[in-house]
């Protein structure tokens, strides 16, 4: 079974329409990125498999969305619970400024109610071992979190996704405002995760998603165009679309 499986998925905003009755099932345990240009829905199809948009008045989702089998807009199902199992991190790092290092890596699970102590420092030294930051601040849990580098913000996200243990982690251009060293050290703990995690990302940089991703969607103007293993999607794509994108024609 897929970790996530989507049919015919539309996204309207008013009487605009963002995404296109996308289908595509997304394996667990692997690394799928979601490529296209800019403007073709690569972040409105994130935010619709973690009920974000229901934040929104404007907006509008039909299709299907199961994760693991279960229909997450299912009547039934309540958002915030979707959103502990399929966690977020955004493009621009978000560290809450006025909260520490340490607490916030454990907002989420406070906002879920755990108020013993030892479960919540347990959980807080699991997620930061678990983003590759435990080292570095250790010795500075109690230092507001903004003091922080860009690159170790964005693990601290990462590791705030992490304390709730979600079943998948959506990851929206988590790199792209990180110099190339960060940027290294957010791959390498991607690759890491992916044991653990289900992995879908949203990246514009061809080399990083041909480098690091199992499989592929290509996204163009709201609809899915191809999708698959990432080495047949960059080495052989199907479509005329699909090859002149990655080869740098348009895009």
């Amino acid at each position: 079974m897929p970790a996530l499986s989507v049919r015919s998925l539309c996204v309207s905003f008013g009487e605009r329409q963002v995404l296109k009755r996308v289908s595509l099932d997304i394996p667990a345990h692997a690394v799928t990125a979601i490529i296209g240009p800019s403007g073709c829905g690569k972040s409105t199809f994130l935010r619709a498999i973690n009920r974000m948009h229901d934040l929104v008045p404007a907006a509008r989702v039909e299709g299907e969305v199961r994760l693991f089998g279960q229909d997450i807009y299912s009547n039934r199902v309540e958002p915030v619970v979707i959103r502990r199992r399929v966690g977020l991190v955004f493009q621009k790092s978000n560290p809450f400024p006025t909260m520490s290092v340490a607490e916030n890596v454990t907002v989420g699970l406070r906002l879920n109610g755990v108020r013993d102590r030892s479960l919540l420092r347990e959980r807080m030294t699991e997620a930061l071992e678990m983003a590759a930051l435990w080292d570095e601040v250790k010795d500075r849990l109690e230092a507001p979190a903004v003091s922080l580098s860009g690159g170790q913000q964005q693990r601290l996200c990462i590791a705030r996704a992490l304390a709730v243990q979600p079943e998948i982690v959506l990851m929206d251009e988590p790199a792209s405002a990180l110099d190339p060293l960060a940027t290294a050290k957010i791959e390498d703990l991607i690759l890491e995760l992916k044991k653990d995690f289900t992995i879908v990302i949203v990246t514009h940089n061809m080399q990083q998603a041909a480098r690091m991703s199992d499989f592929t969607a290509f996204f163009y103007l709201g609809e899915l165009v191809e999708s698959g293993p990432t080495r047949d999607l960059f080495t052989s794509p199907r479509n005329k679309r699909t090859e002149d994108y990655v080869t740098g024609r348009f895009g």
